[in-house]
């Protein structure tokens, strides 16, 4: 009974560092890019858009091509914080390969 004891115990360790790994991660801001840096997007670590950059030669383009740059910034900024948000969750479950969401039963 002490092995099912022990493992309940780094169970309940292991789900402390996914709490504070998911506080941590809704700290990170990334930063994704579009048109070579015409278009910046600033997420935070939950997806909340911080800020959207348009540069003034970007200004000068089509609504349609702004918009399009708008989309491919805030889609290479998800990417960055997926990875990031990754990095984090690896370094509190000691390399376990876990969904962010993932749930313990208890």
């Amino acid at each position: 009974m002490t092995n099912f004891s022990d493992m309940l115990s780094k169970a309940k360790i292991m789900q402390e560092k996914m709490k504070e790994a998911q506080e941590q991660i809704k700290k990170i801001e990334v930063e994704g890019a579009s048109g070579g840096n015409l278009v910046k997007v600033i997420l935070s670590g939950d997806y909340e858009i911080k800020s959207i950059i348009i540069s003034d030669d970007a200004k000068k383009e089509s609504q349609d091509i702004i918009n399009d740059l708008i989309k491919a910034a805030y889609n290479n900024a998800k990417e960055n914080l997926k990875k990031k948000s990754a990095e984090e969750l690896s370094k509190a479950t000691g390399g376990f390969n876990l969904p962010l969401d993932f749930k313990l039963p208890f």
